[in-house]
């Protein structure tokens, strides 16, 4: 699967499992320690809709505070499957692999900061399914595609404290299980342990 593939997967998925989320689910605890099911949606949807206008040759400043705070509103589905379609339209020309994007790193290629958002619709995607208690059954595609760009940047992402250490995970395990250990998360975790 080729990273424009594996990224519009992601972002389909991610508001499909949005879509999941019952009434009653939205304070639920989730993998990531400080965040309940709407605090992780609301951040992966705030990453989307920064997406569409960095793609599209916008400066941080540019961009402004215009998606600070909450962004999904009253309707957190319909705003996870709007973000989720600008954000899939703002990749239809395939030369946005070859653009140059202004981050809060400094400029970055295309492909790096897809990457990085296939990363967070990844991990987030199978955060989000846990909270739920759903089954966090991700594309095997997407998956390597994301662990193989991982694979040169486990060093950097700890360094600089974007993710936690590994977790330890058996010989055998899915490549899954692997990349989501390799992000910091315990693939058996359970909201009620």
């Amino acid at each position: 699967m080729n990273l424009l593939t594996a990224y519009r997967w992601s972002l389909a998925d991610f508001a499909d499992r949005v879509g999941q989320v019952g009434f009653d689910q939205w304070a639920a605890p989730t993998p990531c320690a400080d965040w309940d099911v709407r605090t992780l949606v609301n951040h992966v949807v705030g990453e989307q809709l920064w997406s569409v206008p960095l793609l599209a040759g916008a400066t941080l400043a540019e961009v402004g505070d215009r998606f600070a705070g909450d962004v999904l509103g009253a309707d957190p589905a319909g705003a996870a499957r709007e973000a989720a379609d600008a954000a899939a339209r703002a990749v239809d020309d395939p030369a946005v692999l070859d653009r140059t994007v202004q981050l809060s790193i400094g400029p970055t290629v295309g492909a790096e900061y897809l990457h990085q958002l296939l990363a967070e619709h990844l991990v987030h995607g199978w955060d989000l399914a846990m909270g739920l208690g759903a089954p966090p059954q991700l594309d095997g595609g997407a998956v390597r595609e994301c662990a193989t760009w991982f694979a040169d940047r486990v060093g950097m992402y700890r360094s600089g404290g974007l993710t936690d250490e590994g977790v330890p995970v058996p010989a055998g395990a899915s490549e899954q299980d692997r990349l989501i250990a390799a992000f910091g998360r315990d693939p058996g975790w359970r909201a009620d342990a």
